[in-house]
């Protein structure tokens, strides 16, 4: 008795384009991965600034009582600005260290593989230039906002429970507030992490340039150079207009995403932003921005066609 299988064959477009698909996407993926593994301090550095603030704020407990009866001090601002506070230094202190985090691993990324000449051996494996300058890109770029906002949220709660914790053994405080809208501050911290990756994204791309052509002292030949051209346009025109391009690239983006004032003109207090205020849609149609992304673009491209004729050191 015979029997007869019968068997659709595969596509073979279908087997080519799904193998195009994770010969692009794999050496990337485990790229990316060879630098959380190479760089610990990606992840440490916010941990350990995380576990810092959480024992001064756990420290700090001990005289909630006594801050909840004295919140009258701050007759200037709204409660839920005064409740806001803790929560929003904690994010604002991740945020910068893990800027100064982007930006060291930067500076480092391109140069430390010529320095201990371990680019001789990751050139010997088949993966490109480009996919190995875009898997250092994504640190800072993605990899380090996304663990920043998960440290944070992570952060918040823990807060919040430890501040529910000690009022209720303590019984202080019955009916008067004492946390803020914590789900309407997490957005307001995902929304903002991703504004700082996108206009930090130029300077991230100019240190990695600089991280592939420098010999050592990445740092100095990062930021010598704009600081004497600014000091020379001083000098010489008696103008500031690079100093003021250099402090908008680093600071600027809050006047562009964030309504900064009310709709009497006043400005609102930082502490506690309201959802109302973001400005996604100006900020999106800034040419800032996109003047940036631009710039960040050609720095990453020249990185690309430095790494490919640098030699070790």
């Amino acid at each position: 008795m015979n029997t007869q299988v019968n068997a659709v064959p595969e596509s073979p477009l279908g087997s080519q384009a799904a193998a195009a698909v994770m010969s692009e996407t794999r050496p990337l993926y485990w790229s990316i991965r060879r630098e959380l593994w190479e760089n610990r301090s990606i992840y440490i550095a916010p941990l350990a600034v995380a576990a810092v603030y959480l024992l001064g704020f756990l420290i700090s407990l001990f005289w909630v009582p006594r801050s909840m009866r004295g919140m009258g001090a701050h007759e200037s601002l709204p409660p839920v600005n005064v409740l806001a506070m803790p929560y929003s230094h904690a994010s604002m202190l991740i945020m910068l260290i893990a800027l100064l985090v982007g930006i060291f691993y930067s500076l480092d990324a391109l140069n430390s593989e010529r320095r201990d000449r371990s680019i001789l051996f990751w050139k010997s494996l088949p993966v490109s230039d480009l996919t190995t300058v875009l898997s250092k890109a994504s640190i800072p770029l993605v990899v380090l906002p996304l663990i920043t906002l998960a440290i944070t949220v992570a952060l918040h709660l823990i807060m919040l429970l430890l501040n529910a914790a000690v009022r209720l053994v303590s019984s202080s405080g019955t009916g008067v507030p004492w946390a803020p809208p914590l789900f309407e501050m997490e957005l307001v911290t995902l929304y903002a992490t991703a504004v700082m990756a996108l206009w930090h994204a130029p300077l991230y791309g100019w240190f990695l340039l600089v991280s592939g052509w420098a010999r050592r002292a990445t740092f100095l030949w990062a930021v010598l150079p704009p600081l004497a051209l600014a000091a020379t346009e001083y000098i010489v025109f008696h103008t500031s207009y690079l100093d003021s391009l250099l402090q908008n690239r680093l600071y600027g983006f809050a006047a562009g995403a964030f309504d900064l004032k009310d709709k009497n003109g006043v400005p609102i207090d930082a502490h506690f932003i309201p959802l109302a205020q973001l400005a996604p849609g100006r900020f999106l149609s800034s040419p800032g921005l996109w003047i940036g992304l631009v710039f960040a673009a050609i720095f990453l491209a020249a990185a690309v066609r430095m790494r490919r004729y640098r030699d070790p050191l």
